[in-house]
């Protein structure tokens, strides 16, 4: 059986489902983020595609989105209504597949090796039930693995169907940036920029042993085969959470301690109550803060055993805080807990050991 991967990605999310609320508003700049308004604090979480005409994107301040276009609306964000979306969605995937790994509200991926309809017909089909059930769009990639369809389905957005084959990887996948590779971030597409790797193609060129020389063995070769368009890695359709966190934007720089102290601990409270009710004890605990100049700290520690007790958590964060560089004010600080495990599965668990200092982890 031929092994073939979807992966759906709903077209300006947040924005689009604003905007069946408000169709006054299409064809407008709109930015979604934080409570509202161009002058909030916050980020902005999407925008609608006349608003990223202006260079408007997520994770920037939504002072300089407004900087950008001062035309464009602002709206708060509202996940009780982008999670009923979601849903909807959801229940559309369902008819296609059983194995299903859903990326956040707007994103999943399929395998629908066991289906024989061709793709063109399946994608099309798919597409069409999901504006039917939501009003909404998406931008779908089929292709024989997870780095190719999701690559795919960022070729021809908005509404767009792409369909790739190992065949298609030289001339529709090596003309693009090294940054659309899935797994290269900013410091790795910096790094590559200095050795000349530009695009996917100009990674592909490389040698694998210049690429392991330079980041390794496991990322080196992951690079060279992601070049090639080869990925073997298999769905992820475990529903268990990873991670449990809160995270606190501050009205106005913060640069004393008792505040950052005060809302971490509020945190801690919240962060362990939610995974106790949930029924689940973690491993690593974690802060996060972004500074006045948007840079951001994270630190992590592993616990000795898995926990949920408060006091545990709380002076493991705060072990966290007291090792972070505060040079500058701070506008964000926020808290995880992560490498869950259910409770009742902790006793099976030997003790571990305590890994020395601390470990850097993405938020």
């Amino acid at each position: 059986m031929t092994r073939r991967i979807l992966h759906i990605d709903m077209d300006a999310f947040y924005a689009s489902v604003e905007l069946l609320r408000r169709p006054d508003l299409k064809g407008k700049p709109v930015v979604i983020g934080g409570p509202g308004g161009a002058t909030a604090r916050g980020v902005v979480s999407t925008a609608t595609y006349e608003a990223r005409e202006f260079g408007i994107h997520s994770g920037m301040a939504l002072k300089t989105a407004h900087r950008l276009c001062p035309q464009a609306v602002f709206l708060p964000t509202d996940f009780v209504a982008y999670r009923a979306a979601s849903t909807l969605i959801g229940e559309v995937l369902q008819g296609y597949s059983d194995l299903i790994q859903p990326l956040g509200l707007d994103e999943a991926f399929l395998d629908i090796s066991h289906d024989p309809t061709p793709s063109d017909l399946l994608g099309g089909k798919l597409k069409r039930q999901v504006f039917e059930s939501t009003g909404l769009t998406g931008s779908v990639g089929i292709a024989p693995n997870k780095l190719l369809a999701k690559i795919g389905s960022d070729l021809e957005k908005p509404d767009g169907l792409t369909i790739l084959s190992l065949e298609d990887v030289p001339q529709r996948i090596w003309p693009l940036a090294v940054r659309k590779l899935w797994g290269v971030g900013p410091r790795t597409a910096e790094i590559l920029h200095t050795m000349g790797i530009n695009t996917i193609g100009d990674l592909a060129a490389r040698p694998v042993d210049v690429l392991v020389d330079r980041f390794g063995p496991s990322h080196g070769h992951y690079l060279s085969r992601a070049a090639h368009g080869l990925d073997d890695t298999e769905l992820s359709t475990d529903r268990e959470p990873r991670s449990i966190s809160r995270e606190t934007t501050f009205d106005s720089d913060v640069g004393d301690w008792q505040t950052l102290a005060s809302a971490l601990a509020e945190q801690c409270r919240d962060v362990v109550a939610r995974m106790q009710r949930k029924g689940y004890r973690c491993r690593s605990v974690g802060i996060k803060l972004r500074l006045a100049d948007f840079s951001t700290f994270t630190r992590a520690v592993t616990l000795h055993t898995p926990s949920e007790d408060l006091e545990t958590i709380r002076k493991s964060a705060f072990a966290c805080l007291k090792r972070a560089p505060l040079t500058q004010k701070v506008r964000l600080v926020g808290m995880r807990v992560a490498a869950l495990m259910p409770r009742d599965a902790v006793h099976h668990l030997r003790a571990a050991p305590v890994l020395p200092g601390f470990e850097s982890f993405a938020p």
